[in-house]
């Protein structure tokens, strides 16, 4: 079953690193204000790099100077059933099984924007319109 993992970064901004396994990487979002399991709050999710299965791990600090220089922690992990479309289409549905993240997401591609991207949570029994992103870090 593939993984997947959010990372909580502490760099110049904090923001979340969203990661899926596909394709034998773990393929990653950047999510400035972080997943909501709000189906009314749709958050930006900016496409980077991939990374190794390895990263999805990792926890420690980034030494400055080095890209994404900061701290980073697993807010979050778990396994996800693909429900469907792909990266191809532009639109990947998702059941996530996490500690934090339960349910059915979607990332949708933006329109004309290359590497932008939509997380929603949908409506389902994990849905909370009173949701509150926590982080686990306190700098």
């Amino acid at each position: 079953m593939p993984i997947f993992v959010v990372h909580e970064h502490h760099a110049r901004h904090l923001h979340f690193d969203f990661r899926l396994e596909m394709e034998g990487v773990l393929k990653s979002w950047a999510v400035p204000k972080g997943p909501s399991m709000n189906p009314e709050e749709k958050r930006l999710a900016v496409m980077v790099e991939d990374h190794t299965l390895e990263y999805g791990t990792f926890e420690g600090a980034i030494p400055e100077g080095q890209y994404g220089a900061g701290r980073v922690v697993i807010w979050d992990k778990g396994t996800y059933d693909l429900i469907g479309g792909g990266m191809a289409e532009g639109k990947i549905e998702f059941l996530l099984k996490g500690r934090k993240l339960r349910g059915i997401f979607v990332l949708t591609k933006m329109k004309g924007k290359e590497k932008k991207w939509l997380l929603i949570k949908k409506k389902d029994e994990y849905a909370d319109p009173f949701f509150r992103l926590k982080t686990v870090l306190i700098l």
